[in-house]
């Protein structure tokens, strides 16, 4: 999204969805602008009482009761004006985070990939929040304040014109002196959310990495890196700050100038006798009510700067191009027999060529292929593009003989099991990460699952067994055993084809080896991709594919590959 006015464009679209509360926050604010301009009215009246001689107690206090009624009124109305604007305010807010994560989840990896995470959360999380501070005081002081002046100009020149022009020719000056200093802070508001954003992105990479950190001993360097971002955060903020600062002492200087040509003036009128004194104790009042509103309007928009500015950055993400949408007639797939084939693909992530080219692959079902190769030759890239989290440049992978851009996300991606060697794990228990897969699997169904990965029997010590609630990303336990939670997944699901790009990286040998029996009896009849640096976990593959800068330099299996003592001999050898 480019430019103020596009993103001030697309905030008022969404608060346009809440028309009736917003139009019935307006009718309040006009009630409880003209109850306000009544105030002073009626006490310039008892003054008149008092100057006039024979003061009328019984009158004074009459008025006063109706003072004192208008402003309880008002009060309740603005309680009620308040509420609504919260809620109006809210809504907007809730339905902008709403649509961002929705955004997130349709975007491809690619962008995922490409942006720090930490940024990302910064924008539906920080930049939200500015800009509902923002919203609420444009609804809250905004409506009010322009009432305010119309009302009070209206009652100026219907009592006293001379004294009503006086006001309007000296008030450009208060809105000129606000807009040249609004227009010049927009940039600068803009750097600070971009700013904020990359230190929240850099303290999540860091919290992230802090064992690698400690262990390295970077913390001395990662606190200077902290401390220049942040310096740039404080450098940026104090000048969006500052320069926004000074409309309100300029605005205010001008709202002086007004008060002393309304009081000069009145003061004038009623030496000559055309004006009394309680109506210029009322003028003087409405003065003040006049100018206040333009001291608040430049709080106003100094906050709305800064609100849009964060808006900006949130409707950019919302705007983001999702990944490539599933084409109306997309097939589902159903009796998946595990039939792969990779005809001619190539591909690479910045769509430049040089990563994997011309690669063909023919997969039976119930074939094991095991994948090898040096780091960076396309491994775990053929993994991406077998999922289809990255689309192929050019050629097609075909499941079953369809081309998976032809084929619903969901039901490929349910047609296999994958084990990375990375895991994830939500905050939850044990039990719920296991079933991510299969959310109405009963316990008995979990426990036997957990039985065949060999994750029983740590799960069993744990406090509350399959209950234990952990943390985030596994919390406290190891890498190992959430590992095992992963591979625990897939053998709940039993899906007909399988990924497993070093599923057992992090566990240990003997664990492993049992692990490894278990895997060849789940992968029998099932057609597997197998990604292993340790070569001594792939001998019984039906194909190997030896890899070698994205493209396949031999194919058969161990036996034929040891005799041909090429490129795959040398990794074996080496090891």
């Amino acid at each position: 999204m480019n430019g103020q006015r596009e993103t001030l464009r697309a905030v008022l679209r969404r608060i346009g969805r809440y028309k009736a509360l917003v139009f019935l926050s307006m009718a309040l604010s006009a009630a409880i602008v003209a109850a306000t301009l009544a105030v002073p009215y009626m006490a310039g009246q008892a003054i008149d009482l008092i100057v006039r001689g024979g003061i009328d107690f019984k009158a004074i206090g009459n008025m006063l009761m109706r003072i004192a009624l208008v402003v309880l009124a008002t009060s309740a109305l603005q309680w009620v004006m308040n509420a609504i604007n919260n809620s109006v305010t809210f809504q907007v807010v809730r339905d902008l985070r709403r649509q961002a994560f929705e955004t997130i989840e349709r975007l491809p990896l690619s962008y995922i990939d490409s942006h720090a995470h930490g940024e990302l959360v910064s924008r539906v999380i920080a930049d939200a929040d500015q800009f509902a501070d923002g919203l609420l005081m444009g609804f809250t002081q905004l409506f009010t304040g322009v009432m305010t002046i119309l009302g009070t100009l209206g009652i100026l020149f219907a009592r006293h014109w001379q004294i009503a022009l006086v006001v309007v020719v000296v008030t450009p000056l208060s809105l000129f002196v606000a807009r040249f200093i609004a227009t010049r802070t927009h940039d600068m508001f803009v750097r600070q959310s971009v700013t904020r954003g990359t230190l929240t992105g850099y303290i999540d990479e860091m919290i992230g990495s802090l064992k690698v950190v400690k262990a390295f001993g970077r913390e001395d360097r990662c606190m200077e890196e902290f401390e220049s971002i942040n310096e740039e955060l404080g450098a940026a903020s104090l000048k969006a700050t500052f320069f926004s600062s000074l409309t309100n002492p300029c605005t205010r200087f001008v709202n002086s100038v007004v008060y002393a040509l309304v009081a000069l003036t009145g003061a004038l009128a009623c030496l000559r006798g055309t004006m009394t004194v309680g109506l210029l104790t009322s003028f003087l009042a409405y003065a003040n009510q006049y100018t206040k509103p333009f001291n608040e309007i430049s709080g106003v928009v100094t906050e709305l700067q800064n609100a849009i500015a964060c808006a900006q950055r949130l409707l950019d993400l919302i705007d983001e191009a999702p990944e490539t949408p599933e084409p109306a007639d997309a097939v589902a797939l159903r009796d998946v027999e595990g039939r792969v084939q990779i005809d001619d693909v190539s591909f690479s992530y910045d769509h430049k060529g040089g990563l994997i080219e011309h690669f063909r692959l023919d997969v039976r079902p119930g074939q094991r292929v095991a994948i090898v190769g040096p780091t960076g030759c396309g491994k775990t890239t053929l993994i991406n593009l077998l999922m289809r989290f990255y689309d192929v440049d050019a050629g097609a992978v075909r499941v079953e003989g369809h081309d998976i851009r032809a084929v619903t996300r969901r039901s490929l991606r349910k047609s296999y099991g994958m084990v990375l060697q990375e895991t994830w794990l939500k905050a939850g228990t044990v039990a719920e990460n296991i079933a991510m897969g299969k959310p109405d699997a009963t316990r008995e169904e979990i426990v036997a699952a957990a039985k065949a990965s060999h994750a029983h029997s740590f799960i069993r010590r744990l406090p509350d067994g399959y209950d234990t609630v952990i943390g985030e990303d596994g919390g406290v336990l190891s890498q190992g055993q959430k590992q095992l939670l992963c591979i625990t997944r897939v053998m709940l699901c039993v899906p007909p084809m399988l990924i497993l790009d070093e599923a057992t990286s992090s566990i240990d040998t003997r664990t492993e080896m049992k692990i490894q029996s278990d895997f060849a009896r789940l992968m029998q009849g099932r057609t597997s991709f197998i990604v292993a640096h340790r070569l001594s976990t792939i001998r019984n593959a039906d194909v190997i594919l030896v890899m070698k800068n994205g493209r396949v330099i031999e194919q058969g299996d161990h036996q034929s590959l040891m005799a041909l003592n090429g490129f795959y001999a040398e990794l074996v050898n080496s090891n």
